[in-house]
């Protein structure tokens, strides 16, 4: 990486964001644009404004980590693979909530006092509404994952840093927290950058996924089409094969409503095979005998006790199904 960084100016840095923010035609075209105007018109915040210092104490802050619960817990191993890989670069792993509050953290010991220094620290708010265009507080409004690099900084005093944020999303599809990992130092460039990025995403969807199958324990966890490419894409279903649970992305790809888990449907009718599978009582009865059969290793006896039927019963009923007595 090249050390030869130029410092921002942070009068021209604050001209410029003012000049974009101002520009309707400039927010339609480009998200960072619509994220400086949001800053500007919506929150009445400026760039060159003095650093206010906004953190909250130890007891509230206790409080939002009591509040995310699981996900703070599915996410400590993760952070800590994160900042074991990028501690070394200088990087810190940050974990906040949906107010942009910072609840946890992993800093390299040499960058703790930069790091304190921006203010980017546990308890700290990184909200949009507060700081401008970053890593969490963009990540929060756009609900995406996001790469807001030095001057990409609304504010001036924030350009001294690069964040990288992304989405965690819970077991109803719900935003529940952003995984953001910052760098302070200048000799951080933007093809790297982009490399963390991607290692940001990769990280927040095995907290995604690690939380769903916590939540869904007692279920069993079916991988659905593109999991892992598009986004986590997993279904939980239960003993009578109803999906009652599904990621945001899952939701997506397979048009499930939150209505969808108030009157669960088959996985065969989520996943479109029904008409392969078939439908009905026969179809049905057919799929619990062969079922049957492979849970007992094709002992017909142990089948018959299964399903609390004779055994004459038992093959009468693969006969009309046309089941082998094999």
């Amino acid at each position: 990486m090249s050390k030869e960084k130029t410092p921002t100016d942070p009068a021209a840095h604050a001209e410029r964001v003012r000049s974009i923010a101002l520009s309707r035609s400039a927010a339609a075209q480009s998200s960072l644009a619509a994220s400086w105007a949001r800053s500007m018109r919506t929150y009445g915040l400026e760039p060159d404004a003095r650093k206010v210092e906004a953190r909250l104490g130890q007891a509230e802050l206790r409080e939002r980590r009591d509040a995310l619960g699981r996900i703070l817990a599915t996410s400590a191993p993760v952070m800590d693979r994160l900042h074991a890989s990028l501690g070394l670069a200088g990087c810190s792993v940050f974990l906040s909530d949906t107010k942009g509050v910072v609840v946890d953290h992993r800093t390299p010991d040499g960058d703790e006092e930069a790091f304190r220094a921006a203010g980017l620290y546990e308890g700290w708010v990184w909200s949009e509404a507060v700081q401008g265009t970053n890593g969490i507080g963009t990540c929060i409004a756009e609900e995406r994952a996001v790469t807001i690099f030095r001057d990409q900084h609304f504010k001036d005093s924030n350009t001294v840093m690069s964040c990288m944020g992304a989405p965690v999303f819970d077991e109803h599809g719900s935003l529940a927290a952003v995984l953001d990992v910052s760098s302070c130092r200048e000799d951080l460039t933007q093809p790297f950058a982009t490399l963390i990025a991607q290692t940001v995403m990769d990280a927040a969807r095995q907290i995604e996924a690690d939380h769903f199958q916590t939540a869904f324990a007692n279920r069993r966890i079916i991988r659905g089409d593109g999991d892992g490419q598009r986004g986590t894409v997993l279904l939980a279903v239960d003993g009578d094969d109803l999906v009652v649970g599904a990621t945001r992305m899952a939701r997506h790809v397979y048009g499930l409503t939150e209505e969808a888990f108030q009157s669960p449907r088959p996985a065969g009718d989520v996943f479109g095979d029904s008409e392969h599978r078939g439908v009905g009582l026969d179809s049905a009865e057919r799929r619990e005998l062969k079922r049957a059969i492979a849970r007992a290793n094709g002992n017909m006896t142990a089948v018959a006790q299964m399903l609390g039927i004779s055994r004459a019963t038992l093959y009468r009923r693969m006969d009309r199904h046309g089941l082998t007595r094999g």
